[in-house]
């Protein structure tokens, strides 16, 4: 398949090193060749059954860094060899412009209204903006087209395509999702799911349930996303991640955010934890294998992970800090929105950026990324309240009410003086995600606890002492060890005593953890703060949990009444 020629549409005429732009081809003569050992499906998406004029078909990751420095302005290779890009205007997902087609089957499966991610739109706004996404990749001299995998379990994958318009779209899917075999390939068929990524054209701000130039939509009847006004590449993958939120429950497979490893004996623990909780940092272990870092499913046979490559922030990332992320930024990764020294082309990574690469890239990555069912479940908390525990043993309700929660707390912001911790609730640790009510998640989750006999604790890796400003952050290689104790076993022989309040079973005492610390209200001078800060706290849980007391689960509704009482009694 050629891979250097053309003029491409007028936005994406910007050429790095030299202009190829300057062969200029009609479109009604370009021929799809496909490369050596592939076969190029015959790809026809529009309705008036005009065809993409000229399909790159899987390319390779140096045929994609070839069309991206040459075609894609903002395009240039780092120093370790990664291929560093820009994603325009929008440089995080637009949760907001998301949009999920609302017809007779999703109004009754899926969780729409308070607290949900997911805002409705009609089957026929859906078709407008795909229409506009399918024409402006057709006015293309050429597209990118990825035929892939997600989920590792061989019984459950899915096959996805991802049809774009940008070089480094293709590499980034090409990173974050399984990559085929030229076997795989020729036998491929029809795929499961296709997303239409034509991110670099807005969509009509005009349109019914439009409120900006983007828009994110999914269709579950029809089996496609469309991207209109964005080239973050993140919304394609968090895209594919609530797909599985949809289909796997539907198999009987809970669909999971979290990062997952493996000890050497063959026993896997689950971590759960938003943004600042430490869930990378705990989940990479060099004596433990990684499943993977962010996206799994449940199932029958185990766990799996979704996907076939990693997706890190890279805000201040160093080699002393994390050195496998670090080591894996080279040749094949893809960096977006850094900046770098011109001249050195060394990265600057005290700026917000954000990579993809394949998980490969990991040295202790197990290959295929599936294990046995889970041990251990564990819920991470960056409490900047310094309220909770360092550690507790959760009960099987206590732990549907802390997943269902899916808190944290932040510092409210970096002025002087500003010291309120701000507290950050995102149900089962990924609301954004979910398609379904969060309190079904929840039900699958304690199941196959039940089922299979996995402990779950929920770890604070925030402060103690006090709050943010007075108390102090928990030293990491005292989490470390917690979380060391969590895999051995041992913590499951210690002693326990149960807190107030939020009545957490806490242990006594751990091998290299101050005993005193294990208890939070040891560790405030001022007893009274600590008090009003742990009402506070669980004032917020309780406000929180009101969205979701409605929900019914069984039918004699108990399981609903006892996960209600798992909360903060006071």
């Amino acid at each position: 398949m050629a891979v250097g020629e053309t003029k491409v549409a007028q936005e994406e005429c910007k050429v790095v090193n030299g202009d190829h732009a300057s062969n200029k081809t009609k479109i009604d003569n370009l021929k799809r060749s496909p490369a050596p050992n592939h076969f190029t499906p015959t790809i026809c998406v529009s309705d008036g059954a005009s065809k993409f004029t000229k399909v790159l078909y899987n390319l390779t990751p140096a045929e994609l860094y070839e069309q991206a420095l040459q075609h894609e302005k903002g395009s240039f290779i780092t120093s370790t060899g990664a291929l560093a890009t820009l994603s325009g205007a929008k440089t995080g997902r637009c949760p907001k412009d998301k949009r999920v087609v609302k017809d007779e089957s999703t109004e009754q499966e899926l969780w729409w209204g308070n607290g949900s991610p997911n805002i409705e739109m009609d089957e026929q706004t859906f078709m407008v903006n795909r229409e506009t996404a399918v024409e402006y990749l057709n006015s293309l001299d050429k597209v990118f087209v990825n035929d892939q995998f997600i989920n590792w379990d061989p019984e459950n994958r899915i096959k996805v395509r991802i049809v774009s318009g940008k070089a480094y779209h293709s590499l980034f899917m090409y990173n974050m999702c399984i990559r085929s075999t030229p076997e795989e390939l020729e036998n491929f068929g029809t795929p499961d799911f296709t997303i239409y990524n034509a991110g670099q054209f807005p969509c009509n701000r005009y349109t019914h349930y439009m409120t900006s130039s983007t828009s994110v939509n999914i269709n579950l009847a029809r089996k496609e996303m469309v991207i209109l006004g964005t080239m973050y590449a993140g919304e394609m993958k968090k895209g594919l991640f609530s797909l599985m939120h949809y289909l796997m429950p539907k198999r009987h497979i809970l669909s999971l955010h979290s990062g997952c490893n493996m000890g050497k004996d063959g026993d896997v623990a689950i971590f759960f934890g938003l943004s600042g909780t430490g869930k990378t940092t705990l989940s990479t272990d060099h004596n433990r294998y990684l499943i993977g870092d962010d996206e799994h499913c449940w199932g029958d046979n185990g766990v799996s992970n979704i996907e076939g490559g990693c997706y890190a922030k890279c805000i201040d990332l160093s080699k002393e800090k994390e050195r496998d992320i670090w080591n894996a930024i080279k040749f094949g990764s893809v960096l977006e929105n850094v900046t770098f020294d011109k001249h050195t082309r060394e990265v600057d990574y005290s700026d917000g950026s954000i990579t993809a690469y394949p998980i490969e890239y990991i040295p202790n990555a197990k290959i295929p990324c599936v294990g046995p069912h889970p041990k251990n479940v564990i819920l991470l908390a960056c409490d900047a309240f310094g309220v909770l525990p360092p550690v507790s043993k959760l009960n099987l309700a206590q732990t549907m009410y802390h997943f269902i929660s899916g808190y944290t707390a932040l510092v409210a912001g970096t002025e002087e003086g500003v010291k309120e911790p701000r507290a950050t609730f995102s149900a089962c640790f990924g609301a954004a995600f979910l398609m379904l009510h969060p309190t079904k998640y929840a039900a699958m989750l304690a199941e196959k606890m039940q089922k299979h006999g996995a402990t779950a604790w929920l770890v604070n890796t925030g402060w103690s002492g006090g709050r943010y400003g007075s108390g102090k952050r928990i030293k990491l290689s005292y989490t470390r060890k917690i979380i060391d104790a969590i895999h051995s076993g041992s913590l499951l022989n210690a002693n326990y005593k149960k807190t107030e309040v939020f009545g957490l079973e806490i242990p006594t005492e751990i091998e290299g953890v101050p005993s005193e610390m294990l208890d939070p209200v040891n560790t405030w001078s001022d007893k009274k703060a600590y008090q009003e800060t742990l009402l506070k706290l669980a004032g917020l849980f309780k406000t929180n949990f009101e969205t979701f007391t409605n929900y019914k689960i069984g039918k004699d509704n108990k399981l609903t009444e006892d996960i209600l009482a798992a909360g903060p009694n006071f």
